[in-house]
């Protein structure tokens, strides 16, 4: 099996779009082919990931009209729904038609537009991937995200503020990120005062609700050294699920799709926790930085707010510089977009393409989740030897 590469990106303004998703997914597909030097005509295989264009818009087919907008007819295309985790799940399926050697030459395209709904009907249509049991009596992942984050405040005596760091990191990091949703720095007493979404979390505890589409262009690794000398390879890739009745788990703290997708990607790498010189991690709320900080090896359980407390992940000055991009917290998270867009930074990072936010990084790694942590794709990229 030949490696994989990636030769190519691209990522739209994140934020409050007027342009409707197949607009999003174009602007972002013809940037990535722009930025790759491949034409339209070279794409053998064109996926999108993307959660909910029918409940959001009405559209559906999504894919097939992006392969005749794009001009990459006759492509074979597929759409991905891996509800928050789309995104992820299409870099795995991208990979795959990679490595098999279906495609010589495989588009991934993420993208979601969410803000022309109200906040109340978009969080309906993200609950919606909540099991049925759970969805009837009116449960959504926030909810989820207050009770863990108390529980895990309280387990492992961390302090309240530990958890507004991580929002006020991930701001400061999505100053430099001229795509991201929001390019503004918040303090820490602007997070703990915010109003109470779902207690002990804050308003800054919280993504956004968000438009927006990201690219990357995959091809083997033999083909990559056509185009370019500066690439990133694809090292380790896995999937995993947990339970999709979150309240079934032994231990709420513990994320089992994360554990168990890290480990494989782990092992197939050949890398380690601390091999990672760069993560990008699935922030949707501030809690989640600790528990996959935690699930993939980064630290002990119950010791991811120590090392936040301590420095450990600031993007300057910090051993593990996590989510630079801004995460989906300052960059926004439109669904099927958001893992793509982990790639996108990773990729960058790899390449030395990041502007003011590079840091020095040989191997990074994406972890993009769905619902919470019902299902989890972890990707492990080097950049090229």
């Amino acid at each position: 099996m030949e490696r994989v590469a990636i030769i190519g990106s691209s990522m739209t303004q994140f934020g409050q779009r007027d342009e409707w998703v197949l607009d999003l997914l174009a602007e972002a597909g013809i940037d990535c082919l722009e930025d790759a030097g491949v034409d339209a005509a070279a794409v053998e295989h064109l996926y999108v990931s993307n959660m909910a264009s029918g409940e959001f818009e009405g559209q559906s087919g999504v894919v097939n009209a992006l392969a005749h907008d794009i001009d990459a007819v006759p492509a074979y295309t597929q759409r991905v729904d891996q509800t928050s985790s789309s995104g992820g799940a299409g870099i795995y399926a991208a990979w795959q038609s990679v490595a098999s050697g279906a495609s010589d030459m495989t588009l991934l395209v993420g993208g979601e537009k969410m803000t022309h709904k109200t906040t109340g009907e978009a969080t309906d249509v993200i609950a919606s991937l909540t099991h049925p049991a759970e969805y009837k009596t009116g449960v959504t992942l926030p909810s989820f995200a207050g009770l863990t984050a108390r529980h895990y405040l309280e387990r492992f005596d961390a302090p309240r503020e530990s958890l507004g760091k991580v929002a006020v990191k991930n701001h400061k990091n999505g100053v430099d990120n001229p795509h991201a949703q929001f390019q503004k720095e918040v303090d820490l007493e602007t997070v703990l005062e915010s109003p109470i979404v779902a207690d002990p979390l804050r308003l800054y505890d919280f993504c956004p609700i968000t438009d927006g589409s990201a690219a990357l262009m995959l091809c083997p690794e033999s083909v990559a050294k056509e185009y370019t000398d500066n690439y990133a390879v694809i090292a380790g890739i896995d999937g995993a699920t947990d339970t999709h009745v979150v309240h079934e788990r032994e231990d709420p703290t513990i994320m089992g799709g994360v554990v168990e997708s890290g480990k494989g990607a782990y092992e197939m790498s050949g890398y380690g926790p601390d091999d990672i010189d760069v993560a990008e991690l699935h922030d949707m709320f501030t809690i989640l930085e600790f528990l996959q900080m935690e699930g993939l090896g980064f630290a002990e359980q119950g010791e991811a707010w120590k090392l936040v407390e301590d420095g450990y992940t600031e993007r300057d000055t910090g051993e593990l510089p996590i989510n630079t991009s801004g995460g989906l917290k300052s960059k926004g998270h439109p669904l099927g977009a958001s893992g793509v867009a982990q790639g996108v930074e990773i990729y960058e990072q790899l390449v030395g393409e990041a502007g003011p936010r590079q840091v020095e990084a040989d191997v990074g790694l994406t972890c993009n989740v769905g619902g919470f942590g019902n299902c989890v794709i972890t990707t492990i990229m080097e950049a090229a030897q």
